[in-house]
């Protein structure tokens, strides 16, 4: 007689999700693991708190709907986080449950609320981006008779010419540059995807002057910090703000301005568009994944759609006075 089968516990599940599934068999990026993992620590400590069990006895039992929705709750109203970001955090736990439905049936039923847990939907605001000359004033701010305001000066150029996310700027190493013949930089993307962008002969230029006060080891960071090691987002993020503070005294428009790293790369995509490249280009340049991501450029661009609609004869419309039909409304109309 056979004996029944035990279902494998929590810890051992995850365990095997990541180094299996995630790692093993999906081969996912270092940026998708760093996601998830965060996602399971911050869950973990969450159920403990909720549960009293530390983390190692926790069972799937305990990651029951009314749980995980509570987890979520948590995210928005006590950490902060927007829909987005809630959202993010439920694919990664669909994600692991999908996998430990398979492992052990006997909490399908659980599994399955779970499961049915839907996405937040969330207001998409219309893209934030910068003028010509509020883009400029902030590439020209840093200090460049500096070490770090001729790195920030090459890494903004970098940012601007390439448009690229703020995770792709602080992976660029020194063999991704190839200031040769093709004169490109060679960027890792979201998804393991890789694209070449041309650089300007400006960019170049800071770039040449950039990479020779810096190691030469073809896997040393493009813009390192003091120490030689990469720059993190918020050390991104900081000497931008830095940026920007000095910009504002030369350019009025940017004072009540909010510029992310994210700004700069909208701004790129809203320049090639208001220069007439064609959204496919834009689509190839960005790295977008589908191209209704790019399209979201031409509803944010107020003036093509004023120059789209004085290409258009305006209607002739009569003008008539208005006459109430009915005495009551005439009383409310006249008050």
């Amino acid at each position: 007689m056979t004996s029944p089968s035990v279902s494998p516990g929590f810890p051992s599940l995850l365990q095997d999700f990541f180094c299996q599934r995630l790692i093993g068999q999906r081969n996912a990026s270092a940026r998708t693991v760093a996601s998830y993992r965060d996602t399971f620590r911050l869950l973990v400590c969450y159920a403990e708190q909720r549960t009293g069990k530390p983390p190692v006895t926790l069972t799937l039992a305990d990651l029951d709907a009314p749980l995980v929705l509570g987890f979520l709750d948590h995210l928005e109203k006590e950490r902060g986080n927007s829909a987005r970001t809630r959202n993010v955090r439920l694919v990664a736990v669909r994600s692991f449950l999908q996998y430990a439905s398979h492992r052990d049936p006997l909490a399908l039923s659980i599994i399955r609320r779970v499961l049915a847990i839907p996405m937040k939907r969330f207001d998409r605001r219309l893209l934030g981006f910068l003028a010509q000359e509020e883009m400029q004033a902030i590439l020209e701010a840093p200090d460049r008779t500096t070490w770090s305001g001729q790195r920030d000066h090459a890494m903004l150029a970098t940012f601007y010419n390439t448009g690229a996310r703020v995770s792709e700027i602080i992976a660029l190493r020194v063999a991704d540059v190839d200031l040769g013949r093709s004169v490109a930089v060679h960027i890792r993307g979201k998804g393991r995807k890789q694209r070449v962008t041309p650089l300007w002969r400006s960019t170049a230029q800071l770039l040449r002057e950039w990479l020779a006060r810096v190691s030469r080891d073809a896997s040393a960071p493009v813009f390192p910090n003091r120490i030689g090691q990469t720059l993190t987002r918020s050390g991104v993020a900081q000497r931008l703000r830095a940026a920007v503070a000095v910009a504002r005294t030369r350019c009025p428009s940017l004072q009540d301005r909010h510029v992310s790293p994210h700004t700069l790369r909208h701004t790129t995509a809203m320049h090639l568009l208001q220069s007439g490249v064609d959204l496919t280009v834009i689509a190839l340049w960005l790295g977008h994944e589908s191209p209704e991501t790019t399209h979201r450029y031409l509803e944010a661009d107020l003036k093509m759609k004023e120059q789209a609609l004085a290409s258009l004869q305006e209607p002739p419309i009569r003008h008539l006075r208005y006459r109430a039909s009915d005495r009551l409304l005439a009383f409310l109309d006249g008050l």
